[in-house]
């Protein structure tokens, strides 16, 4: 299982989320970001892939574009529902795996969210899922998903890190109204060029005091540049933009964020 299939993860992820992004945000901007790409491109339907909690199915309906999403976890979906309803939207929110999933509709548009591509571990997996998501786009359908360029320097530091070396996240309060404090570790292994992690949640009582901890683990495989643009061509797509982050700033050099926005050919 990963992180993301666990009842507790899903349950509590918006809470922790808005902690550990309230001073410091990677994915600023996100939002907008997806809701341009689905206003452009979406007129013939739009899915979003990963959809996790929500986050961006929620945005583009507030903004008046319905769409279809999917998530491998079914405790994420049920949470994207709740909200979902909760707003006053009927939304067809599905668990599927995205080398896999099936629609009874071809889509124009096809959204894989922040890190959801990278959650693919092999470059067969992601080639399934390329070829899948492709299947499921009308001629000249659009999608779009992120990777980010590895850095030798946190390569290196990471091949050496055990999985006892915890770092500290942030601590904020549960659905439950409790205290937790999360940290999490990070390990690299080049030859599959997979970051192996786990999360580490401490619930506390009101004195402070640790009652209960629970271990979650995360997988995500980085990608190079040069071996993406390779992949797209062989499963069928054509590149019409590469952005270094979601102001749509230039990729000519390293950057955190690399989205790719591509063309089913």
């Amino acid at each position: 299982m990963d992180l993301h299939d666990f009842e507790d993860v899903a349950e509590n992820y918006d809470l922790y989320l808005n902690e550990m992004y309230k001073d410091e945000d990677n994915h600023a901007g996100f939002q907008e970001f997806y809701l341009d790409f689905a206003r452009q491109y979406g007129s013939g339907g739009v899915i979003d892939i990963a959809c996790g909690t929500g986050a961006v199915l929620l945005y583009l309906a507030e903004h008046g574009i319905i769409a279809d999403g999917t998530d491998l976890s079914e405790a994420m979906c049920r949470v994207a529902d709740e909200k979902a309803k909760s707003k006053g939207f009927n939304l067809n929110i599905f668990p599927a795996n995205m080398t896999e999933f099936r629609s009874d509709k071809k889509y124009s548009c096809a959204i894989i969210a922040r890190s959801g591509f990278m959650h693919l571990l092999t470059p067969e997996l992601q080639r399934a899922a390329l070829l899948n998501i492709r299947e499921n786009l009308s001629d000249g359908g659009m999608l779009t998903f992120n990777t980010f360029d590895p850095h030798p320097h946190f390569q290196a530091q990471q091949i050496d890190t055990k999985d006892t070396d915890y770092s500290f996240r942030l601590e904020y309060t549960n659905k439950k109204g409790q205290r937790e404090k999360i940290y999490n570790v990070i390990s690299y292994d080049p030859y599959t060029q997979i970051m192996s992690g786990n999360w580490k949640f401490e619930t506390l009582d009101d004195s402070g005091n640790v009652v209960d901890e629970r271990i979650r683990p995360l997988k995500m495989r980085q990608t190079y540049r040069q071996e993406m643009k390779y992949l797209l061509e062989l499963t069928g797509y054509e590149i019409v933009n590469v952005y270094g982050g979601y102001h749509k700033e230039s990729c000519a050099g390293p950057a955190n964020n690399v989205i790719w926005c591509v063309r089913k050919k």
